[in-house]
């Protein structure tokens, strides 16, 4: 088995209540991949546990295994986000200024603890649950496991990583707006958001205490109902703790947004993936087209209403009086709160209860949602950048979700060309958890996922897919500008049938024209070739006019950078879109 292959709560706790394992054996091996991939990316943590004293909490285990306990979470090791309270533990929520001691464990981490799981640390988050990428922490930016170039996702951005990793086989996240979804979603994750008030959030550090939920990352879909299982439950000390309730959709009337409200901010490769998920969905539901205007009015609220005072109300004492320890772009979100007034926030109220009303009219209609868990991703780079602009565009399918008291469960939906994640999240009216977990499995289970792509450890390079359909052809004269950038052939394909391909005119050596025409169409044999990304960036420049590169749709749906032609490529050119390609061409003369 790999060091860091993923693990199952539920395999780990039958082992160790059947003894074919122990806990200790359990933590033993989990000490040392946490030792393993520590260097690779230590910024997942900001606390962990000793070695010794998990060692005794595992033996503290298989003793009351001994002793006859059947435990739901024998032996499991988990994470939890250090905006959640662990006795032992600091909390800090991200910010060194604002940490404190708690004198005893949340709910949720008690709860855990009675089924035997054992937490091994606290893991590295978007400041004080402020973001949706993991780039706002001064413990360090936690990057996504499967390409450290882009953002893992936040804010549970370091328990999404740790689960990913296969350092702990689940990891407790938060989600106000969308951060037990989106890292889900970008690391290849189940992350499961309850019904708000089904999990405690007593010995939580609030982001907006009225909406937070804590949630779970695990691999499987079974884990994240078997945690739910051994935490869900009323919490008379928590004031927005709700008793427990399932409800069954329904049916499975599935809504999706009508089409010209679906945003993927220019990301074709995720547009092409939601419309397959959509098409294995339509295999266990009945799909249902509708207006979401008013989901995404109501996402607006979030941030752009008075719900931003709901934010600044939870670290106030620090802003007033020490602002500058706040990461700057946490602050700019959340330091407008103050200067709000009464009367924005009982508008908001009003307005969003009409959207609540809206919604309610929604779910009879449609049994639950199927929408992309985000449009896009970002590189880290980017995010910093753009930290505010970036971010807003990833929680354009989240923001809505706890302000209307929904449920949710994302699950993947496909590996990007990057190896990053692309994920969808179903949602259904509150207390229908567990009908969204088995509805997500019979999508899973038509879904025809590929195996996960290796972790990057460091030693992954980013590489373009390229299309080519002409002199660059393997054995055509110009094959020497790929071989000599050591350029990996990928396989021989065709475009979809909607090109045109001509011989153009006084071209030397000879070189076609691919051209998009749409309907009228055919598949056009070509070869797909990947380089590096600087590589590709000298080949594109050496692309004369009136070539150029573009986007090129295969006939399988995806997507790959290829060649593409300027209209004057058409003067005096011949149509050979008959022949199939340019191969049958060329052995025509």
């Amino acid at each position: 088995m790999s060091a860091f292959a993923r693990l199952s709560a539920g395999a780990i706790a039958q082992g160790v209540n059947s003894g074919a394992t122990t806990a200790l054996a359990v933590m033993e091996e989990t000490v040392a991949r946490l030792a393993a991939y520590d260097a690779h990316q230590p910024q997942v943590w900001i606390a962990r546990a000793d070695p010794a004293a998990l060692r005794a909490a595992a033996a503290t285990v298989d003793a009351r295994v001994a002793a006859g306990e059947r435990l739901p979470l024998a032996g499991v090791p988990y994470a939890a986000k250090d905006n959640i309270d662990v006795a032992g533990l600091e909390t800090t929520a991200a910010c060194p200024a604002f940490a404190y001691a708690p004198a005893r464990s949340a709910t949720v981490i008690a709860r855990l603890e009675a089924a035997g799981a054992i937490c091994v640390g606290k893991t590295n988050l978007d400041q004080f649950a402020t973001g949706l990428v993991g780039t706002r922490s001064p413990y360090g930016i936690p990057r996504n496991a499967y390409n450290r170039d882009y953002v893992s996702g936040g804010s549970s951005s370091g328990s999404a990583v740790a689960t990913a990793a296969g350092l702990v086989a689940f990891a407790l996240g938060t989600d106000t707006a969308g951060s037990g979804r989106v890292p889900a979603a970008f690391n290849h994750l189940v992350g499961f958001k309850p019904s708000k008030g089904r999990w405690s959030t007593r010995g939580l550090v609030p982001a907006c205490r009225s909406l937070d939920c804590i949630t779970v990352f695990t691999d499987a879909l079974a884990d994240a109902a078997l945690v739910d299982d051994v935490i869900a439950g009323f919490d008379a000390q928590d004031a927005f703790s709700r008793p427990r309730a399932d409800v069954a959709l329904g049916g499975r009337r599935i809504g999706v947004p009508l089409a010209g409200q679906r945003q993927f901010f220019g990301d074709v490769e995720a547009e092409f993936l939601y419309d397959r998920a959509l098409a294995a969905l339509a295999q266990v539901g009945e799909l249902v087209a509708i207006d979401i205007d008013p989901l995404l009015e109501a996402a607006q609220l979030l941030y752009g209403g008075p719900w931003v005072a709901e934010r600044t109300a939870a670290v106030a004492a620090l802003l007033e009086s020490n602002p500058l320890a706040i990461d700057p772009v946490v602050r700019e979100v959340i330091a407008p709160g103050s200067a709000m007034k009464a009367t924005e926030l009982w508008n908001g109220i009003y307005r969003l209860a009409e959207l609540a009303r809206a919604a309610e009219g929604m779910w009879e209609g449609v049994d639950a949602l199927a929408f992309p868990t985000t449009g896009t991703t970002y590189r880290v780079a980017e995010l910093l950048e753009a930290p505010v602009a970036l971010n807003s565009n990833l929680g354009r399918y989240t923001n809505f979700v706890n302000l209307l008291d929904m449920a949710a469960i994302a699950v993947a939906a496909g590996t990007k060309s990057n190896s990053t994640g692309f994920g969808i999240t179903l949602i259904g009216p509150a207390h229908t958890d567990k009908a969204l977990i088995e509805l997500a499995g019979a999508y899973l289970s038509v879904a025809d996922l590929k195996p996960l792509p290796p972790l990057d450890l460091g030693d992954r390079m980013d590489t373009v897919k390229l299309a080519v359909v002409g002199a660059h052809l393997e054995g055509m004269p110009l094959h020497w500008q790929l071989t000599s950038r050591n350029a990996n052939f990928v396989g021989a394909a065709t475009t979809a049938p909607a090109y045109r391909l001509y011989a153009m005119a006084d071209s030397v050596p000879p070189k076609p024209a691919l051209v998009h025409v749409g309907e009228g169409g055919a598949e056009i044999a070509l070869e797909v070739y990947e380089l590096d990304l600087a590589s590709f960036g000298s080949f594109t420049a050496e692309v004369p006019p009136p070539l150029a590169i573009g986007t090129v749709t295969l006939a399988d749906g995806s997507s790959v950078k290829g060649f593409v032609a300027e209209p004057r490529a058409l003067t005096g050119a011949e149509d050979i879109t008959h022949l199939g390609g340019w191969r049958a061409y060329i052995a025509s003369r």
